[in-house]
């Protein structure tokens, strides 16, 4: 068996199989520039297997039709799939009703959508409304576009060395202006795993709702936005094994039914006139037009997939490769790693002294190891740390140890190329 080829069964009990799992993935076979591919570019977009790929013909070769506007057989069958899409989807993260789980092209519109259909409506000049450092731009930059439009101001949570949000200066920036806190569950940059569930209960004894990026978290753990107590709660397809134009936002119900729409036409409305339009309910209310059904129908074949593994399985894992990544990397001179968070999901960024993060990732790729750099959507993360860009290494459960040596190996090449 070759080093590519271990399995995951690297601590005792683990639900792991990686000759089974990586079987699934046929992306996972290519040899880039006849190079195993070793694919640890997972916190943009994760791969799909082949389950999902064949949900996804099997829609497009027997299933396919519009939706809620017919009664022939297809549209009839292509409604079912559609709906039921959504009702896995609302027990994948413990929805108290499938209403409450509403389709969107991913994260960034589902936060548009909050903005645009809550906060248009309810934060006003003067309002304050509270991000933090760690914020990928689609939870910066609507927010922004509301506070010019409205006279609001935003205010930002700092944070520490390691990568961790200073939560007595979060709770120090409440006052009677505060109207919103959106935090991401989970840093795209670094990997911390903020305390959303102390951030929200703060924000609720003080009647203020509060937005989580989930983009992060929903591929990596369980999320129970019940537990959790959230207001929104939004995240992407592609990101957890399902395909590209494809996400959800979560809102409570009481929530949505008091929004305005985001976008207007048609299966949003019960009546249209020239002189008044009554908007439909909800979900409808907020997926107008044709909406992504095949990728929808898709997204609920991954988290199928994702649940027949098991979250807390696929957390194990993943907490073992970051765990020795780590311990290899920070063993390396010359290395520094960007974000050291006592809890931190699969996510190690890294710097090389007097080596550009894209000459990293060029050379690294000439090996098959495929790594984000870059700024990561994340400038201010990157200001904090006083730096233009990092190298992201992120892992999924179809990653292995032996991938990670990999990883290392092509990094001390690097190094001996430009050190």
């Amino acid at each position: 068996m070759s080093a590519s080829q271990t399995t995951l069964r690297s601590r005792p009990g683990s639900a792991i199989d990686a000759e089974r799992i990586r079987a699934d993935f046929p992306i996972l076979k290519l040899r880039p520039g006849g190079k195993p591919l070793v694919y640890l570019d997972n916190a943009a977009s994760s791969q799909m297997p082949q389950q999902v790929i064949d949900r996804l013909v099997l829609y497009q070769r027997t299933q396919h039709a519009n939706i809620h506007r017919a009664v022939h057989t297809l549209s009839e069958i292509a409604t079912a799939e559609y709906e039921q899409a959504r009702r896995k989807l609302a027990r994948f993260i413990n929805a108290r009703e499938e209403r409450e789980v509403i389709f969107t092209s991913g994260t960034t519109e589902a936060i548009n959508l909050a903005m645009h259909g809550y906060g248009r409506k309810f934060i006003g000049a003067g309002d304050e409304i509270i991000l933090t450092t760690l914020e990928h731009h689609s939870n910066i930059v609507p927010w922004q576009m509301l506070a010019e439009e409205k006279g609001a101001r935003i205010r930002v949570v700092p944070i520490n060395d390691a990568g961790e949000l200073l939560i007595d200066d979060y709770e120090k920036l409440f006052n009677e202006h505060t109207k919103l806190v959106g935090v991401a569950h989970v840093s795209n940059a670094l990997g911390t795993v903020n305390p959303v569930k102390r951030i929200i209960a703060f924000a609720r004894a003080r009647g203020v709702p509060v937005l989580v990026d989930g983009a992060q978290a929903a591929p990596h753990m369980q999320v129970d936005v019940q537990d959790l107590d959230c207001d929104f709660y939004a995240f992407s397809g592609h990101k957890l094994c399902g395909p590209t134009g494809i996400g959800i936002l979560y809102a409570k119900a009481a929530l949505l039914e008091r929004m305005q729409p985001f976008k207007g036409g048609g299966d949003m409305i019960l009546s249209v006139t020239f002189e008044k339009t009554t908007y439909n309910v909800i979900p409808q209310k907020f997926e107008a037009g044709t909406p992504p059904i095949a990728a929808a129908i898709g997204l609920g074949a991954a988290v199928d997939y994702l649940s027949g593994i098991g979250m807390d399985a696929i957390a194990a894992h993943e907490h073992d490769l970051l765990d020795y990544a780590t311990e290899q990397v920070k063993r390396m001179p010359g290395v520094r790693i960007i974000g050291t968070a006592a809890d931190k999901a699969a996510v190690l960024s890294f710097a090389l002294a007097g080596v550009h993060p894209h000459d990293v990732g060029t050379l690294l790729n000439q090996d098959g190891v495929a790594v984000r750099t870059g700024h990561h959507c994340a400038q201010p993360v990157m200001q904090r740390f006083k730096l233009p860009a990092t190298s992201r290494a992120s892992f999924a459960f179809y990653n292995t140890m032996a991938e990670v040596d990999a990883l290392v190996a092509g990094i001390r090449k690097v190094q001996k190329v430009f050190c």
